[in-house]
């Protein structure tokens, strides 16, 4: 071998090297590992861009995985052969190197798994991105298999891995089955919010970037992120609220996210000395709304006389926008309410307010003035009565 002749050599030309050369053995295997680790950088940058412009995504996925574990498996191999080099060489083997195979596999089979885990990582992004198809898949969905089949990945891995250091799977199991009850006695709350999450991505009641809301509970934000134990929910004050799963499976849960429009409803009051003006107002609130570019003509849309108040006729408007957008549902309620006051000023009438009207009789004076109030004005001050009859009713 190439090895053995270098080794030949410099244990003809150079003396210190006569009899220990395990040494030049170890610095060429380190060498040569070395160049490998080099030469698999040098590929990885050439290669990753000229598939990143292909169509051919699993490629992509599986060089960009690929490059960091066969980086340290290049390096576990190196040092692995290094130590077998010298627990060979040596009269009297330290007992770190009788492992050497022991440790090689464990780490084989934690590098292949670390391999798949970044596999599935990637495959989540092209999904993400809509890669893996014509539109892009759902967040919630395409989280939730990613973390079931990374801890499939890992329970795989840690069995066998215990097979490896020769621990039989069998009584691992069995101990699972036997410590099983006590396990979930001291984690039942940790358990209900494992099922409580498997739930949530079962049933799907929200996903992430959904707002929600709950009426029983002070629970209200977006949701930014549902993990196997809580979610962590954004409030519109911009501070996290983190829920635990298994609260969702207890109380109700309003996602005002999926929406198809959004309400317009108020009462708006007319004074009673516009009441012969009610019905040509009516008419033509209505029609406004039924001609606004931005109302929903298909959903229930009413505008009716709905009361007689203390102070005022109320009428009612009761329509849907089509956009759910709150910012653009402000602007186009605003707009509805802006133009309902032009149509009530344009038929003479006007909002009514609350208003207090006092009626003198004829006969009152005003304490002070010697001067008797107009019909139906006061005068400031008190009012006294002059006359011992008043007026009929």
């Amino acid at each position: 071998m190439a090895i053995d002749k270098l080794v030949l050599w410099l244990q003809q030309n150079f003396g210190y090297f006569h009899g220990k050369g395990w040494i030049l053995e170890v610095f060429a295997v380190v060498f040569i590992t070395m160049l490998l680790t080099l030469l698999e950088g040098m590929v990885y940058k050439r290669l990753l861009p000229r598939l990143q412009k292909t169509k051919r995504i699993w490629d992509e996925a599986v060089c960009t995985a690929l490059h960091k574990p066969l980086n340290v498996l290049i390096w576990l191999v190196g040092i692995m052969a290094s130590a077998e080099v010298v627990r060979v060489s040596t009269e009297q083997p330290a007992a770190v190197f009788e492992a050497v195979n022991t440790v090689r596999n464990l780490g084989i089979i934690a590098l292949f798994a670390w391999f798949l885990l970044r596999l599935i990582s990637q495959a989540e992004e092209h999904c993400l991105e809509g890669r893996m198809g014509s539109k892009r898949l759902d967040k919630t969905t395409i989280n939730a298999l990613g973390k079931i089949t990374k801890a499939s990945v890992m329970i795989t891995a840690a069995l066998v891995a215990l097979q490896t250091l020769g621990i039989g799977i069998s009584g691992v199991l069995a101990f699972g089955g036997i410590g099983g009850a006590a396990v979930a006695f001291s984690a039942k709350d940790l358990l209900a919010n494992f099922f409580g999450g498997l739930i949530i991505y079962l049933d799907r009641p929200f996903a992430v970037g959904d707002w929600i809301r709950s009426p029983d509970r002070n629970i209200e934000g977006t949701v930014e992120h549902i993990g196997w134990r809580l979610c962590r929910i954004r409030t519109f004050d911009k501070r996290p609220l983190y829920v635990p799963n298994s609260l969702f499976t207890m109380i109700s849960i309003e996602n005002p996210s999926r929406m198809t429009n959004r309400r317009i409803k108020t009462n708006i009051g007319l004074r009673y000395d516009d009441a012969s003006k009610v019905g040509d107002i009516l008419p033509a609130v209505e029609a406004m709304l039924r001609n606004h570019p931005d109302i929903d003509t298909s959903q229930t849309l009413m505008v009716n006389l709905v009361e007689f108040g203390a102070s005022s006729l109320n009428f009612m408007i009761y329509t849907f926008t089509k956009t759910t957008n709150w910012e653009r549902y402000q602007a186009v309620q605003q707009d509805v309410f802006l133009k309902t006051i032009d149509i009530i000023e344009a038929h003479g009438a006007q909002c009514a307010f609350p208003t207090t009207t006092l009626h003198v009789p004829e006969g009152l004076q005003v304490k002070g003035t010697g001067k008797q109030p107009a019909h139906g004005v006061a005068w400031p001050g008190e009012v006294s009565a002059t006359t011992a009859s008043s007026p009929s009713n």
